[in-house]
């Protein structure tokens, strides 16, 4: 809340004789000016003596005026010319100092109590708008702070975005507890101008003064429950410290945009959306509403799309009051948000006069040059998830050939050269000090737990419906997050899989056309973070514009076909890689040789879809002669070899050849023990594998001990929660499950759901796969309640991810029915099982 004060000063009379003079200049104040007209004589033509009276009505002042008589005319010169004249006995003002000396304190009286009426204005702290809604939370936590440890100084710091009710959510805490307080204290804190001018209020209404230091050195030495609130202190340039009275008592709010001023703070509380219901009620108070059935649900809906943003709620319930229609208000803010955000209501429930866009564009108006630049394009990543990696890793691209130029990336490299040190590194010291200036008027948020940057996302709308050059904001950020794609380590397996998703989702929904070679990337890393339709789509279209150029058979034509080839596998669509795998390996034959490197990956891959078709001995004709091909190529111990030994391995098991798919595979563990060491994550692989074809022998014991082991090395290695080690926990309860220990194995499913949800996100395709495993336990342990629910999520999702007809969906399907039979919802099971028939019919 914003309050303009004016203090009126009078001016004082000085004492003196009284002489005709001008008439005395205007002066503002209106009593003063009827004062001064009192204590003047009107004009030399009213009666010589004549009555005052003062501002304070004190007893009539006698003025005698008396006139003498005119002199003797002068003598006459010789030479003709009229000599001087003689004295004068002109008229004569007689006032007595006593008089005199009472008008002037009364002028003196008048103008102080002026002072301290102004004052009292200045300071005046306003009642809590009438539709004020919730917050009890923070309430609460303001009342048991200031009633804890009485007689010691507390200051609570309430901070949050321009427009999240910070100010009023004070004004209702005072109104609760006025009584707890001697003497309320409000000053606008917004510049170091309205401060000086509140403090000095301060000192005048207490007398103790009449200036900013005054205000403060009495509030420094009175030792009683006053309350200052310092309200609107936004400006992170001022230095709060000074204006703070130095003692040991008091209290004191601070209400500020700015989280940095939370160190002053005894307890704070971040001010940001509000509780639904709580919103819902505010609507409808705004807007003039009968609370109705209809009208909550309605209102439920709009809050929903505004965030549960105050502000938000109020500009929206003082349209809907003018137009009084509830219900098309939905519809005409999906087309006009700007227009409905910046316009403001004629009628206010408050003293705020901002509207919601208008108070962020002046906090974004205050930003340096840098500081808006980085905002201005972290508005058009997802409002969610920003880290400093995404920067991070885009300042380390590498040029490549078959890549952009420098100058086609002119643009993102100038933005990321604000964050690099004098050697071209990357100066993380430098962006979390830009960062701090725009976290200073909360227009980002950072989160401690996580270490991710947010922007709300009604700012997030805001930035993208006003600021300019949207379309070279968009490409610029979509260029960076491909060069942070290419740049983005081996081993950072949470970036891809979670944070950095939404924000290429929103690159590719933008429609913005970009390198081919950035959005070849794109498609690979949509299928690492398990979205295979969109991978699927983004690589599509990139193989049909290499194939124009630079042609069918160019390198990277080939490579897009092999990736392409390898994400429809993914979805089950084994036909149709096989197709393209064909097409890739008879290319590189004509171009490249038999015997190539490339020629023998692309026959693996082959080999791979052969038996994913369950083609086991087409698979394994191929692998036994790339294996053949690469032992004399590569060597025996080439890490190409080993991988290709192992997949040999696995379909030795397919086929049931249990013994030799254990001996190659321990063949591979001591290969990879010998050559990168007991714990090098290949060699923890080949371990996994292994106790994998011990399953497969019934060999449980030497399976779980082997597991056991790879899981506590990943675990030291790797860390709790990475992917790698919540996949040797997922196989170690697989094992337990073949052993019959379904409570261990229900334990540590439900731990690697957990975690999956957390790090992969729920529609990945290893989440879904963790629900799977774990509703079958659920259902070997007959807790069929809990099997259905799992299982109906379970199918869901994979419909969502891969398809109708895929064999992991046609599984589920068969899994829920079974469930429904269990608990004896037998019509739905019948239901469920026809559908799965005319969908095998139709997969085959």
């Amino acid at each position: 809340m914003r309050f303009w004060r004016r203090l009126f000063h009078g001016s004082r009379a000085q004492p003196s004789s009284f002489s005709p003079s001008p008439a005395p200049a205007p002066i503002e104040h209106p009593e003063m000016a009827e004062m001064i007209q009192q204590t003047s004589i009107l004009t030399l033509s009213q009666q010589l003596e004549g009555t005052m009276f003062t501002q304070a009505q004190s007893p009539p002042m006698q003025l005698s005026i008396t006139g003498g008589q005119g002199g003797p005319g002068g003598l006459g010169h010789p030479q003709g010319i009229g000599g001087p004249g003689g004295a004068g006995m002109g008229p004569t003002v007689n006032i007595t100092a006593q008089q005199l000396n009472l008008s002037t304190l009364a002028l003196e009286q008048a103008s102080q109590q002026s002072n301290i009426q102004a004052a009292q204005i200045g300071i005046h702290c306003p009642p809590p708008s009438q539709i004020f809604q919730g917050r009890r939370d923070i309430l609460d936590k303001m009342h048991d702070f200031f009633n804890s440890n009485p007689g010691t100084r507390k200051i609570y710091v309430l901070h949050g975005l321009g427009g999240a009710g910070k100010t009023q959510i004070t004004l209702k805490f005072i109104k609760e507890s006025s009584s707890c307080f001697s003497d309320v204290f409000f000053i606008d804190t917004s510049t170091i101008a309205t401060i000086d001018t509140g403090l000095k209020n301060i000192a005048i209404m207490k007398s103790a003064g009449d200036s900013q230091q005054e205000g403060l050195l009495w509030l420094t030495s009175q030792v009683q429950a006053w309350l200052l609130v310092l309200d609107n202190a936004d400006d992170p340039s001022i230095n709060l410290q000074e204006f703070l009275p130095e003692c040991d008592h008091g209290n004191i709010i601070i209400t500020s945009r700015n989280p940095g001023l939370c160190v002053h703070a005894g307890s704070e509380s971040l001010v940001s959306d509000m509780e639904e219901q709580d919103a819902v009620v505010l609507l409808l108070k705004s807007a003039a509403q009968k609370v109705t059935a209809v009208t909550e649900q309605i209102a439920t809906e709009i809050v929903k799309v505004l965030f549960y943003f105050p502000l938000a709620i109020i500009q929206a319930g003082a349209f809907i009051s003018k137009s009084r229609n509830l219900g098309n208000y939905l519809a005409l803010y999906t087309k006009n948000q700007k227009k409905l955000l910046s316009e403001k209501p004629a009628q206010l429930q408050d003293r705020y006069k901002w509207t919601v866009y208008t108070t962020w564009q002046m906090s974004f108006d205050r930003l340096s040059p840098p500081a808006a630049m980085l905002l201005q394009h972290c508005l058009f990543l997802h409002y969610n998830g920003i880290s400093e990696e995404i920067f991070h890793y885009a300042s380390e691209y590498q040029f490549y050939s078959n890549g952009p130029s420098k100058e086609e990336l002119q643009e993102p490299l100038e933005l990321l050269s604000h964050f690099l040190s004098p050697t071209g590194e990357w100066d993380s010291l430098q962006f979390t000090i830009i960062m701090n200036e725009v976290q200073a008027y909360s227009l980002i948020s950072f989160d401690e737990e996580t270490r991710l940057f947010s922007v709300h996302p009604l700012v997030h709308a805001w930035g993208r419906a006003t600021l300019s050059n949207t379309t070279r904001h968009m490409h610029t950020i979509g260029t960076i997050l491909g060069m942070t794609i290419w740049e983005c380590p081996e081993g950072d397996n949470v970036l891809p899989s979670l944070v950095l998703y939404p924000h290429v989702e929103l690159s590719v929904q933008s429609g913005l056309y970009l390198a081919p070679s950035f959005r070849h990337w794109y498609g690979l890393f949509c299928r690492e973070a398990g979205k295979y339709k969109e991978s699927a789509n983004i690589l599509e279209a990139v193989l049909e514009e290499r194939k124009q150029l630079p042609g069918d058979e160019h390198p990277n034509t080939l490579i897009t076909m092999t990736q392409l080839a390898h994400t429809i596998w993914h979805l089950g669509e084994y036909q149709q890689a096989k197709g393209l795998e064909i097409t890739v390996l008879e290319k590189q034959k004509q171009i490249l040789g038999d015997n190539h490197p490339d020629t023998l990956l692309s026959m693996g891959n082959l080999a791979s879809t052969y038996s994913a078709l369950g083609e086991y001995q087409e698979a394994k004709d191929l692998e036994i002669t790339v294996l053949e091909k690469q032992k004399q190529i590569l060597g025996d111990n080439h890490p190409g070899t080993l991988l290709t030994m192992g997949n040999l391995a696995s379909t030795y098991a397919s086929l049931g050849e249990h013994q030799e798919a254990k001996d190659l595979k321990i063949t591979v563990l001591e290969k990879r023990k010998q050559i990168l060491g007991d714990n090098h994550p290949d060699t923890l692989l080949a371990m996994g594998n292994l106790a994998s074809t011990y399953s497969d022998l019934g060999a449980y014991q030497e399976a779980k001990d082997l597991e056991i082991a790879v899981l506590e090395k990943r675990k030291q290695i790797l860390g709790d929660n990475h992917p790698d080690t919540l996949c040797a926990m997922a196989n170690l309860a697989c094992t337990y499950r073949d052993l019959g220990e379904y409570q261990e194995t229900k334990d540590l499913e439900i731990t690697v759901l957990e975690k999956r949800k957390q790090i992969l996100g729920e529609n990945h395709s290893h989440t879904i796969l963790s629900m799977s495993n774990l509703a079958g336990t659920y259902r070997r342990l007959k807790e069929y309640q809990k099997t259905k629910e799992l299982y109906v999520i379970v199918l869901e999702k994979r419909k969502q991810v891969l398809g109708d007809t895929h064999p992991a969906t046609l599984h589920s399907m068969r899994r829920l029915a079974s469930t429904y039979s269990h608990l004896g919802e037998h019509q739905k099971a019948q239901e469920l099982r026809d559908s799965l028939q005319k969908l095998e019919i139709a997969a085959n």
